[in-house]
């Protein structure tokens, strides 16, 4: 019975298999529903990213058949296979794999439905093997891009296109660490759409442009380990869709512009790593949806007093460290109920820590090392254990902790001990010492450190005429 139906599903495929290909007809033409002129420039273009060996010979019955070419996408258009989509590098196992030198065939640009390219680890030798990104026809592509990405590609070296000025349909660029240099091309401002702008990890140099404020759609906006320098256009105010706003690790210079405040949906801002002045604007207050504010490592400088803290109520992470700041810690901090990190440490802040900032619920780590602060620290014992080495206070040399704490593994890193508290004799006391009378008076000895029952002789006598003598 088994056999029967298995002969039974054989002739089923059979049929099944011989009913497709008559669909086809005999013709070359009609067995390959792609358009000649497609298939051929698929195939030159793949040629030049994974080297000449590659024909696609074994694909059948056509590019985007029942074998398509790894990395390769493709969608029906009119009754005839396009490209749609074409990704070289080792992003899976079975992707294309990158020649070792590989080349921009003018091909690429005749594929007039591609909305996908990307190149992933593949120009890895800016030595041996450097190469530009083409400067010319992409506007070509103008129709149909909607994606374009280079990742992790050392040997990309050169400029950005100012072509890609007119790939009007694109909704993602993406640039990251590349050997890519040289300013940025204004026009990239023309991209109405782009709805992710990734340059990070390159080599750029110059301002950012002005244009770049016209991004309206933009949702992620990152500019972050670069060469970019000047200052932040009050047009980036005009982002105001933007989500995630990363510059760090620059050269930009000046105060925050005030626009910063329209950017009501922003929640990542890190400016760290530059050369930012000018103090804490007033205009940060606005930006409500905030989670991640960094502004780390730059010459801001001001007070955190400025700030009205508990209008960013949505802060998660908070680190202002080794940016200049002067003055107090104000308590309005301790009202961020979902901040779970903050960072204060390496600047030149005073006056005695609240502690109300150890009842902030989710708070994980709190860096408050190289400051001024004074005074004992307030903070319960199971906070100190809570926190571990995630608690920073030291190099504060006014900075002390209770020596009441149950336990040296809860003793705060780099802290020293408060003293015990020395209780200065009125004048009349002296006489009293002198008479001996030492019993009314071994509150004071004890202030000293010393037992009261432990003083015996005139030796002693004379450290404790010292003491009175140092205090006096």
């Amino acid at each position: 019975m088994k056999s029967f139906i298995s002969i039974k599903n054989v002739i089923f495929s059979v049929f099944i298999f011989c009913l497709v290909a008559r669909s086809y007809g005999d013709s070359d033409d009609d067995v390959v529903p792609m358009e000649k002129t497609e298939k051929e420039a698929l195939y030159s273009a793949v040629q030049g990213f994974v080297g000449t060996w590659w024909n696609g010979s074994g694909l059948y019955p056509d590019p985007c058949g029942w074998t398509p070419i790894q990395g390769v996408s493709c969608d029906v258009f009119d009754g005839l296979w396009y490209v749609t989509a074409i990704n070289v590098g080792p992003v899976q196992d079975n992707s294309l794999v990158c020649a070792t030198n590989l080349e921009f065939r003018s091909q690429l640009f005749e594929l007039k439905h591609l909305k996908t390219l990307s190149f992933f680890n593949c120009f890895v030798s800016p030595r041996r093997h450097p190469t530009a990104i083409p400067f010319n026809n992409w506007e070509k592509l103008a129709g149909s891009l909607e994606s374009l990405e280079f990742r992790s590609n050392p040997g990309l070296i050169g400029r950005v296109p100012t072509g890609f000025g007119s790939l009007g349909k694109l909704q993602s660029l993406v640039l990251i660490e590349n050997g890519l240099s040289g300013e940025l091309p204004a026009n990239i401002g023309n991209l109405i759409n782009l709805k992710r702008l990734v340059l990070a990890g390159n080599g750029f140099t110059g301002r950012i442009p002005h244009s770049f404020g016209s991004l309206s759609s933009l949702l992620i906006f990152d500019l972050s380990r670069n060469t970019l320098s000047g200052t932040l256009p009050a047009s980036l105010g005009g982002l105001t869709s933007l989500l995630k706003l990363d510059l760090s690790n620059n050269q930009l210079e000046g105060m925050l512009p005030s626009e910063i405040s329209h950017l009501k949906n922003l929640t990542l801002l890190d400016l760290r790593n530059n050369k930012l002045a000018g103090g804490l604007t007033k205009s940060l207050q606005g930006l409500v949806s905030l989670e991640e504010l960094v502004l780390s490592d730059n010459h801001i400088g001001g007070v955190l007093m400025s700030i009205e803290w508990q209008n960013l109520y949505n802060l998660v992470i908070l680190d202002l460290s080794n940016i200049g700041l002067k003055g107090e810690i104000p308590e309005s901090i301790s009202k961020l109920k979902r901040l779970r990190f903050l960072g204060l440490s390496d600047n030149n802040l005073t006056g005695k820590l609240s502690a109300k900032l150890a009842t902030l619920p989710c708070l994980g780590a709190l860096y408050l090392n190289g400051n001024n602060l004074t005074g004992e620290l307030k903070f319960a014992e199971g906070f100190y254990g809570r926190m571990g080495r995630r608690f920073g206070a030291w190099n504060n040399p006014h900075l002390c902790y209770p020596v009441g704490l149950k336990s040296d593994s809860v003793v705060p890193h780099g802290v020293k001990p408060c003293r015990q508290e020395v209780t200065l004799l009125e004048p009349h006391a002296r006489t009293k010492l002198a008479d001996g009378n030492w019993n009314q008076n071994s509150h004071f000895v004890a202030s000293l450190g010393f037992a009261s029952n432990a003083i015996d002789g005139f030796w002693w006598v004379s450290a404790v005429g010292i003491w009175i003598c140092a205090f006096l």
